[in-house]
């Protein structure tokens, strides 16, 4: 049976992994966009996602367990889909947004499931991850204009 601090541990090890995954992907798509505004906000939201995982770590070593230190196979599954998927699409920028906005989705889901969680999380974990959500719900947002954009 897993105590409390396991518990949260393990949760917050799941988005770490996720903002792993997340950062490597926004790295592929960076270097695979054609429009140098793409590339820019790709990278922009790679360095984001590195600073995410950063903020998770310390807070999985103040619960006094170890953080996870690589992303998921879906994660490097999904990365070779993004690439495939620029080579074959007529255009591949539109289709990177159609991943980067279904990734954002799917990230905005998984902090909503451990915020509302059973476990009652401490107010400052909460914070940091209300905080990192919101950011990634605004940027969904700006995908999408950009997709409505091309």
């Amino acid at each position: 049976m897993y105590s409390y601090t396991e518990q949260v541990a393990s949760k917050l090890n799941g988005l770490l992994k996720k903002s792993y995954d997340a950062e490597k992907g926004y790295r592929t798509l960076s270097e695979n966009a054609e429009s140098n505004v793409l590339t820019n906000f790709f990278e922009r939201k790679a360095n984001e996602r590195k600073d995410f995982g950063r903020e998770l770590r310390r807070e999985i070593r103040a619960f006094g367990e170890d953080p996870e230190k690589n992303g998921s196979f879906t994660g490097v599954a999904h990365r070779a889909w993004i690439n495939t998927k620029s080579l074959i699409s007529v255009d591949s920028d539109e289709a990177m947004l159609e991943e980067a906005l279904r990734g954002e989705k799917a990230a905005i889901k998984e902090y909503n499931d451990v915020i509302n969680s059973e476990e009652h999380l401490p107010q400052g974990i909460t914070n940091v991850l209300k905080s990192q959500r919101n950011s990634i719900l605004h940027d969904a947002t700006n995908i999408k204009a950009l997709e409505d954009v091309k």
